[in-house]
């Protein structure tokens, strides 16, 4: 199967959710961690395509999406958007959980509650990204070529750095991102952020 790298299209949306839900547990499949499949789409999908489609591309294979890499060239900017015009509308609709009894889904309701704070460890790294591949696009270098084709954008647009969070359960990733010339920033109890001078 021939894997082409394109633009975001608006009809990619609920593709991308799919992918968003079945790559979120360390790489591997989140559908039984949640009630509501939109949840973690609406965390880390959906935002970035509405606030900077330009920054989206979307890996194909038989003119399907299989994966997608996304984000937004200025932190704080989303950060502010994402206040004002995203959570808003989410927070009305899933109510703060009452209680925290640990899971993966209260986790994403408490950060919608919470946003997207800038934090101070990361601000000299003022882009991030997230980057989602199905397993059938895996191990074939297009991980290494949408990060490349993400970060050309960010240097057409005179970025200065960029930083991604990792969850620590996902080795495979960690070391993905060490090769590709990341370096760690922060390590935090339960993730590592990385980021790249541009």
């Amino acid at each position: 199967m021939q894997l082409t790298i394109r633009p975001y299209h608006p009809a990619d949306l609920s593709v991308l959710y799919r992918i968003c839900l079945q790559t979120a547990h360390s790489g591997g499949d989140a559908t039984h961690l949640f009630t509501d499949p939109d949840l973690i789409g609406h965390m880390y999908t959906a935002p970035y395509v509405f606030f900077e489609p330009e920054l989206c591309f979307v890996l194909t294979g038989a003119e399907m999406p299989l994966g997608y890499i996304l984000g937004t060239k200025n932190t704080a900017a989303f950060s502010d958007w994402c206040e004002t015009e995203w959570f808003p509308v989410l927070r009305k609709r899933y109510p703060i959980p009452e209680t925290d009894d640990g899971s993966f889904q209260n986790r994403i309701l408490q950060l919608i509650h919470r946003g997207h704070p800038v934090n101070n460890d990361l601000k000299a790294y003022p882009a991030h990204l997230h980057i989602d591949l199905l397993p059938a696009a895996q191990g074939q270098g297009m991980g290494r070529k949408l990060i490349e084709v993400f970060i050309n954008r960010l240097r057409e647009l005179q970025v200065s750095a960029v930083h991604l969070q990792v969850g620590k359960g996902n080795p495979g990733a960690i070391k993905f991102y060490e090769r590709l010339g990341f370096h760690e920033i922060v390590n935090y109890e339960k993730s590592i952020a990385f980021g790249m001078l541009l």
